[in-house]
């Protein structure tokens, strides 16, 4: 079995996916008018994924900064002084916000990235795709509505502008009369 040594998938490196995939993820990413659908949505997903990632990452932070506010609070096992106390149960508390709030995020692009592949999954892939799935978010978020903005809505809104982003093409300014 000669052949089997080299196939055609060995020609695109990994680097070069992620490299695609980190463009298309980009803030700033810029789709021409004439960009296909599929593009369109390939660059949502990896927009979801690096805003999912890269939670996953602060939730771990959070998370060693708890751990250690906690640990730095019961080593002061004897105060020596009521700032030194209040200083260890405000870190503790930050703490905890920093995690609450990451893990609401995540929450919500977990969300987010499920909404689309069932989009993906009961709407026929072309322009009608992003339109659908952006309603689906707006209900969603309507659906969740609260009287303070909270870190799972604002993710929500992100994920709303992405789509408004690289959903609609950018339309041409027309000469006018």
């Amino acid at each position: 079995m000669q052949g089997m040594d080299s196939n055609d998938e060995d020609d695109i490196s990994p680097t070069e996916e992620t490299g695609s995939d980190e463009l298309l993820a980009a803030d700033d990413l810029r789709l021409p008018a004439s960009a296909n659908v599929l593009v369109r949505l390939h660059a949502l997903r990896a927009w979801l994924n690096r805003r999912y990632d890269e939670t996953e990452l602060e939730i771990g932070t959070a998370a060693l900064d708890l751990q250690e506010a906690l640990r730095t609070g019961e080593s002061d096992v004897r105060p020596r002084r009521r700032f030194a106390q209040s200083t260890a149960f405000a870190l503790v508390q930050l703490a905890q916000r920093n995690l609450s709030t990451a893990q609401q995020r995540l929450s919500a692009y977990d969300e987010a990235r499920v909404l689309l592949e069932d989009c993906v999954v009961h709407t026929t892939t072309g322009e009608r795709l992003l339109v659908e799935y952006y309603l689906a978010l707006e209900e969603l978020i309507q659906a969740a509505e609260a009287s303070a903005a909270s870190p799972w809505q604002e993710a929500m809104q992100n994920v709303l502008h992405r789509v408004e982003q690289v959903g609609v093409p950018g339309e041409e300014e027309e000469p006018q009369p």
